[in-house]
């Protein structure tokens, strides 16, 4: 099994990220939400997607990132159990 390097600075978590071929084609990533959180935290995430006008969604501690700015649209959305 392949490990991840850990990156020493929030700077080099991003570059790693936008690094990834799928984010350079403009495709999607996914990063786990509690590696996200320890590395660079939610405030700076969040302004790092949403300057370079990318969308990130988050379900069972993941958070998937849409590596452009084209609108994303749901097509089947789950049901909450009463």
């Amino acid at each position: 099994m392949k490990h991840a390097i850990i990156p020493e600075n929030p700077e080099l978590w991003f570059r790693h990220l936008f690094a990834a071929q799928a984010a350079r084609d403009g495709g999607v990533v996914r990063r786990k939400v509690r590696d996200m959180e320890r590395m660079v935290g939610r405030a700076l995430f969040e302004r790092k997607i949403r300057r370079r006008g990318f969308t990130a969604v988050e379900n069972t501690g993941q958070v998937v990132i849409f590596c452009n700015a084209e609108p994303v649209r749901t097509l089947v959305g789950g049901r909450k159990s009463s």
